[in-house]
């Protein structure tokens, strides 16, 4: 092992043993489990396992991350919902299942109300990205051509945040823009890069290293902030529409009637873990910033950014069977 790695090593090591001493005043006796209603491999699922260490050390009990995904995240969520409110079943997942999900789909097989937020997370944005050929570099190139011709963009699906950011977007400019859903950003992503689709609002870590390599042009972030990994773009809110914010969220939730001690006990856990400096980068390589806002904030944020995507939602009239 190389002397770096002896150094990574340790520094973890001391880490888990500093969590470890500060016990929380929650003291489970058995397994936590997590579920991450998405398939494995994505951002949220990269962070969760990476603080999942630190919580581990902190609550003294292994966090089994279960990954249930389908219908949007739906599945999971009901679960969950119908989970025993005794501290031991959690949801890790983006806001959208219930700042967009209550709205596009008129049959849930859970109630939003049962499920509580515990923490926000992180926040994220999608990245405008367009075929170099459409000779569109800014925001206001976009609208141009819109005004002047059929432009296309692709999302990762009806009712993902690419969807959603572009419709906020069309009504803030006042353009059309014609939608190509796909299953995911990855294949909307290559027909961005292959012609088929003029742009899209996609997911940042997935257009990175196709922008770096020249090969999709970075017009604008859709979140109140610039990304890190791209500082260089500006957002919507910066090319013209001030106030212009698509920003979302992970966040981890419990079912309704988890004891306080227990949520208590878990925010702190999960909060300390997102202080840690591996944690920290991770949350930075996937286009995140680390929040850790506390049960009220959290919950506060998801009823505002709901009201905001329900009007987005009727607007386009979009429903999901």
């Amino acid at each position: 092992m190389t002397t770096r790695r002896l150094r990574l090593a340790a520094a973890l090591a001391a880490s888990i043993a500093s969590l470890a001493s500060a016990q929380s005043a929650w003291q489970p006796d058995k397994p936590i489990r997590v579920i991450v209603p998405l398939p494995s491999g994505g951002p949220s699922d990269i962070v969760l396992r990476g603080a999942a260490v630190y919580m581990q050390a902190t609550l003294s009990q292994p966090i089994i991350i279960d990954n249930r995904p389908g219908a949007a995240g739906n599945l999971g969520a009901a679960e969950v919902a119908r989970a025993s409110p005794d501290g031991y079943t959690w949801l890790w997942s983006t806001d959208t299942l219930m700042t967009v999900n209550p709205h596009v789909y008129p049959k849930l097989n859970f109630k939003p109300e049962d499920l509580l937020p515990v923490m926000r997370a992180s926040s994220f944005s999608q990245t405008l990205v367009c075929n170099p050929g459409t000779g569109i570099k800014k925001v206001s190139d976009l609208v141009k051509a819109a005004k002047q011709k059929s432009v296309t963009y692709a999302s990762g699906g009806a009712g993902s945040p690419g969807h959603l950011s572009t419709e906020m977007f069309k009504a803030a400019a006042g353009i059309e823009l014609a939608h190509v859903p796909y299953k995911g950003p990855a294949p909307a992503m290559q027909d961005v890069i292959g012609g088929q689709v003029d742009c899209g609002f996609l997911a940042g870590p997935t257009v990175l290293p196709m922008v770096r390599a020249g090969r999709l042009t970075a017009v604008a972030v859709s979140g109140a902030k610039r990304s890190p990994l791209l500082p260089e773009v500006p957002t919507i809110a910066e090319s013209g529409y001030p106030g212009f914010d698509a920003t979302f969220s992970l966040v981890l939730f419990a079912p309704r009637g988890t004891p306080k001690v227990a949520i208590d006990g878990m925010h702190a856990a999960m909060a300390s873990a997102l202080k840690q400096s591996d944690v920290v980068e991770r949350m930075h390589q996937t286009d995140q910033e680390v929040l850790a806002e506390s049960p009220e904030a959290s919950a506060a944020r998801v009823v505002a950014d709901s009201q905001k995507w329900r009007i987005v939602v009727r607007k386009i009239g979009l429903q999901v069977d």
